[in-house]
């Protein structure tokens, strides 16, 4: 079976945006207007085709990404639809991580909004070319050319108006195709199916003609040939002007920017116009190297050596494991064998899918550029990469943000502890931000996640899909410790209890980090006073301290380990003497240290109306937190501020009683900051009483 559509007609493209910027019901005026659904689903009665999950039905909010497949104008165009909470920041990550462009949603009352920003700066660091597409253009207080002013002065984004809004608010009636010169109308009957084309109204004629020139001015920038003919005199025409609107967009130059309302089928085809016209096809994000060789690469061609990156991982009760891959080179087929080059397991492929939400097209073979599901890959996890085995090839992996929260939860029935431990294996795997342990000191199984919601939609799936029920403790706050002087000693750890003994001498230097540097081990030792048959063993101690740190049993972060002397038994030193040793000299040193905690401070911003400016400042002080500014948007003010993740539980109730449920709020996780003294006491001292600190 042979590639039905040529590799640069494929796109692989996906939606992102703050949450209730429409992104879901973007989704599903795409697959209507693509003909993949006869019926629009809407995301308010449940009804969303890339809304599967019982929970996201019932919320009205995406919580996994959906991915699905359409065709527009011949081009093949594979659409995940990522969600837009905070907690769910990951599925936003791996999604931009395998994909060729996206879609930024603004909604055009609230503009740049903090998870704006989060999804931007994602979609940057994997250097993935956008599209802009103000929706909700039909809402009271909608502004087009505010939100397209925030793009550039928030966003650093360089927006090109490829549309013009003919009114707004109540009075938004269409568009003005800026490349083409024409009003386009969509007709209400076959639900934006028709559109109709006009003459642009006299009163917006100008103002259209002076952005069809700056439109121009910008594509004739992005390549000379353009360029000198522009300067020459002449006009480009519209083939030219969309090669280098191409270019510009390709090159992250240009975010080209649409506007509509998708709810009421408006402005949604010329957005699958620019999919198509100005995002890139795999062959133009051309050549992939390899992140240990950069001298290994892949061309995106079917008849290169197969190479592709596992990005998700879903557990099926009747397939098991699924795993979503994209092929960056080469044919995948039913039955080949490949190779798990992240851990070096070899495998072979079971089934393949193109998925459609939740809802599978089984297909023989991939192709390079392809989007697709595959069975029968049990070891393989998020971010791992799947090659030929011949031809072995280590894509550059997806990285995570660590989990800020966590509960303690068990089973309401003791029968159920086995069921409980492999059905939380089976929601780890597939999700790289939820981690679960055993506190072996108090018999409890910590789960930890982004927020209050993602664990809370986590102990939901426990119940509905696995059928465990189960008793939660109190959220708390993933604190990290730290040193803030440099300490340095040694530890001799002897132990002679008849026959073979135990002796390790190590001398250690600990000095702080700076913030976010993580760990650093550096060796030191002249002369072999320790054998390097040791020093792992040395390093392996150090580790295993810093996994549960002395002052409050929490992960030690940002220091620098060096271990400069010691000494050895010829008899008596042995591997495991040297991790004890090490772990016990890294303690000590790590109180003499000036140890601090600490704590997760979010970027908070609280929209509420004028009345509430007062509370809503207030609430934030009287958490612990300092407000950093104060904005007017759309009639609401916005309060941003920095406020520690302890103080924010239950927050939601609160600004809700306070501005009789019309207050919001966003948070996201900035940065980690010093715990105050007294309060730390507290910490530690409650630590100590449940028997958590070793």
């Amino acid at each position: 079976m042979a590639r039905t559509v040529p590799l640069n007609q494929v796109r692989n493209m996906g939606i992102m945006a703050h949450i209730d910027a429409g992104k879901t019901t973007c989704s599903e005026r795409i697959l209507f207007y693509c003909g993949k659904n006869y019926k629009i689903g809407e995301v308010h009665e449940g009804a969303a085709t890339m809304d599967y999950m019982v929970q996201e039905q019932e919320r009205g909010i995406t919580i996994t990404s959906a991915a699905t497949s359409v065709t527009w104008r011949d081009h093949q165009i594979s659409l995940i639809d990522t969600p837009g909470h905070v907690d769910f920041t990951a599925e936003v990550e791996r999604s931009l991580r395998v994909l060729d462009g996206a879609i930024a949603l603004f909604c055009a009352v609230g503009g740049v909004q903090p998870q704006t920003e989060q999804v931007w700066r994602q979609s940057e660091k994997y250097e993935v070319p956008k599209l802009c597409m103000v929706n909700k253009m039909d809402r009271v207080g909608a502004d087009f050319f505010s939100v397209i002013e925030e793009i550039r002065s928030e966003l650093g984004g360089n927006p090109v108006l490829m549309v013009y809004p003919i009114g707004q608010g109540e009075e938004f009636k269409g568009l003005v195709d800026l490349l083409n010169m024409k009003a386009l109308t969509f007709d209400e009957a076959s639900r934006g199916v028709k559109i109709i084309e006009s003459e642009i109204p006299a009163d917006l004629l100008d103002e259209c003609k002076k952005y069809h020139i700056e439109m121009m001015e910008k594509a004739a920038e992005q390549d000379e040939a353009l360029m000198e003919k522009y300067l020459g005199g002449e006009l480009l025409s519209i083939d030219e002007i969309k090669k280098g609107l191409r270019i510009g967009t390709m090159a992250r130059k240009l975010v080209p920017a649409y506007c509509g309302t998708a709810f009421k089928n408006k402005g949604v085809q010329p957005l699958l116009d620019g999919i198509v016209d100005y995002l890139p096809s795999p062959q133009d994000v051309g050549t992939i190297h390899s992140a240990d060789n950069p001298d290994v690469c892949r061309e995106p061609k079917d008849d290169a050596p197969f190479s592709g990156l596992a990005f998700k991982i879903l557990s099926d009760k009747h397939m098991g494991k699924i795993t979503f891959i994209r092929v960056y080179s080469g044919t995948l087929r039913i039955g080949d064998p490949i190779l798990n080059s992240t851990l070096d397991q070899e495998a072979r492929i079971g089934r393949l899918f193109r998925m459609h939400a939740n809802r599978q097209e089984a297909l023989e073979e991939a192709y390079a550029g392809d989007i697709v599901a595959v069975v029968g890959l049990t070891k393989t996890r998020t971010g791992d990469t799947i090659c030929c085995r011949d031809n072995p090839i280590m894509l550059e992996s997806i990285e995570f943000p660590a989990p800020v929260i966590s509960i303690s939860i068990r089973p309401s029935s003791r029968n159920d502890n086995e069921k409980l431990g492999m059905s939380l294996h089976s929601l780890a795997m597939e999700d790289p931000t939820f981690l679960v342990r055993y506190d072996q000191e108090t018999g409890e199984t910590i789960i930890s996640g982004m927020g209050e919601l993602h664990l809370e939609i986590i102990v939901d799936r426990l119940r509905r899909e696995f059928g465990v029920e189960c008793e939660v403790g109190k959220p708390e706050v993933a604190y990290r410790e730290t040193i803030r002087h440099k300490a340095e000693g040694e530890y001799k750890h002897v132990k002679q209890s008849g026959g073979r003994g135990q002796y390790a001498h190590v001398c250690l230097r600990l000095e702080p980090q700076e913030p976010g540097h993580g760990f650093a081990f550096v060796n030191e030792v002249k002369g072999g006073v320790i054998p390097n048959e040791y020093l792992p063993a040395v390093e392996k101690g150090v580790i295993k301290a810093m996994e549960s740190g002395p002052c409050g049993g929490f992960p030690v972060v940002d220091v620098k380990c060096t271990v400069y002397y010691g000494s050895y038994h010829e008899v008596d030193s042995n591997e495991f003497a040297f991790i004890e040793c090490a772990r016990q000299c890294f303690k000590n040193l790590f109180l003499k240290g000036n140890p601090q905690l600490l704590e997760p401070i979010m970027s908070v911003e609280v929209a509420v109306p004028e009345d509430y400016m007062g509370s809503a400042t207030g609430s934030i002080c009287g958490r612990r937190g300092r407000v950093e500014g104060m904005d007017d948007k759309a009639g609401t003010k916005l309060v941003r501020g920095y406020v520690p993740l302890g103080e924010m539980f239950g927050y939601s109730n609160s600004i809700r009683t306070m501005t009789q449920g019309r207050g919001t709020f966003t948070m996201v996780f900035e940065h980690y900051e010093g715990v105050p003294y007294e309060l730390s006491e507290q910490i530690i001292e409650k630590r100590k009483k449940e028997g958590k600190v070793r």
